[in-house]
């Protein structure tokens, strides 16, 4: 979470800074409110589309950041936080653009005179954008109606996951839309200093990462097509292990990463944990707990010989770390991880001394004899928590069966707020927080 926090204030100020430069090279006191309204209009502008844009090369998931951002689930998370900022940038734009057209028909203000635009005749690229400026005022102000439902409706958790996705391809059109305003309305000095090429490369990125949404070439060299080839339910879980045999050349993974699994293209892909090691045999394992409309139909909809897309593998949730000691927490579903990694570590240890939690609010006595077998094969000391007869965890029941818990790496999956919750404990009790690792897997 830390670098991604830092790359959005470091983001938003170094856009700032650049406006504020171009503003003072050129610099003179506005005369009145509408001369205070464009510049508040084109720093907003500057803003809104710096935001999107960065969301938009984000959307098409470039794996390359996920070493520097935390993988791409803090890289969800940033793109969440960019698209909430860009439509409160773009409201507020749209509010300084409608607001004192508004003033005006109600008397509240006079509009300025203002005399015939000149004709720049030295100038035929500046001419053509002023020239341009009614056709860009127009079609901007539609592309922000679109986007900004767009943006709200993808926000809406309960809208359905299969209609949030293609929300996206909209959101691209518009996007483009919002482009072509903001070149042709960008105040023309900033193109003169540094902030219009930035602008410029910004918008470039964004374009090309938007047609790429549009004509589905998002990842296309990270997707790989199989079939199921054995499926397990445990029902006492509402639990479906799914294995899956690649039928094309699967890169590999390391145990912790995940991958967008598509098993009905009526649903497009969903985000799941692998749950396997890799050993080359072009098997994948999914263990897919049912927490939506669609997981909970997965028992009656997926049959052996389905075909599969899988696209990954992501995510940097791996498990490396210095200390020799790491304590892991699977809570629920959370779980999945740390099994392909305990498989790994059965082949080929580490040398650490770990300890895995799993507190459970179901006990299911397959289950966990599978995962007791796992964790015996690879020298991890398992703690099995059945809430409803030992209670829940927290950082003092860590700390009393981990002594030495203060030089250890946690790795944390599960629920949201209790791993923030498990962090904040051990953090005030005496853990760097640089060594609490969670996966944040929410794509929404």
């Amino acid at each position: 979470m830390h670098n991604i926090k830092r790359f959005y204030g470091v983001y938003l100020g170094t856009l700032t800074g650049l406006w504020l430069l171009a503003e003072m090279m050129a610099w003179s006191a506005p005369a009145n409110f509408f001369a205070w309204r464009t510049v508040g209009m084109q720093y907003s502008g500057v803003l809104g589309i710096g935001v999107m844009s960065a969301a938009m090369v984000l959307a098409v998931r470039p794996v390359v950041f996920e070493p520097y951002l935390g993988g791409l689930d803090k890289m969800y998370r940033l793109h969440k936080w960019l698209g909430i900022s860009g439509l409160v940038i773009s409201v507020s734009h749209w509010l300084l653009a409608q607001g004192p057209k508004w003033m005006v028909g109600w008397g509240w203000l006079q509009r300025p005179a203002r005399g015939p635009r000149p004709q720049l005749l030295d100038a035929p690229v500046q001419q053509f954008f002023l020239g341009q400026r009614g056709l860009a005022e127009g079609i901007g102000e539609w592309a922000f109606y679109a986007a900004a439902l767009l943006m709200v409706m993808a926000l809406v958790k309960r809208f359905p996951y299969r209609h949030f996705f293609k929300t996206h391809h909209l959101l691209a059109v518009a996007y483009l839309a919002l482009v072509w305003h903001s070149v042709v309305l960008l105040k023309f000095d900033y193109w003169r200093g540094l902030l219009g090429p930035v602008m410029g490369v910004l918008m470039g990125a964004g374009t090309v990462a938007a047609l790429m949404v549009l004509f589905r070439r998002v990842a296309v060299g990270r997707q790989v097509v199989g079939e199921v080839a054995s499926l397990r339910h445990h029902a006492s879980l509402d639990v479906m292990e799914v294995d899956v045999l690649c039928k094309g050349r699967w890169s590999g993974h390391v145990p912790g990463q995940f991958a967008f699994v598509t098993l009905h293209e009526d649903e497009g892909p969903h985000p799941y944990t692998i749950s396997s090691a890799w050993t080359g045999d072009g098997h994948i394992l999914f263990i897919i707990k049912a927490l939506g409309d669609y997981t909970r139909t997965l028992s009656e909809r997926l049959r052996i010989g389905d075909v599969v897309k899988i696209e990954g593998p992501y995510g940097q949730f791996n498990f490396q770390g210095a200390q020799k000691r790491q304590i892991w927490v699977g809570a629920g579903i959370g779980i999945t991880p740390f099994i392909a990694r305990m498989k790994a570590l059965a082949g080929t240890p580490d040398g650490k001394t770990i300890d895995l939690f799993h507190p459970t609010a179901v006990y299911d006595e397959h289950a966990i004899g599978l995962i007791s077998r796992d964790a015996d094969a690879a020298g991890v000391r398992l703690h099995v928590l059945w809430s409803e007869r030992d209670g829940l965890l927290n950082a003092a029941r860590i700390a009393d069966q981990v002594p030495d818990w203060r030089d250890a790496d946690v790795w944390f999956c599960g629920p949201a707020p209790f791993g923030q919750s498990l962090k904040t404990e051990l953090v005030a009790q005496g853990l760097p927080a640089s060594r609490f690792h969670q996966e944040l897997f929410q794509m929404r």
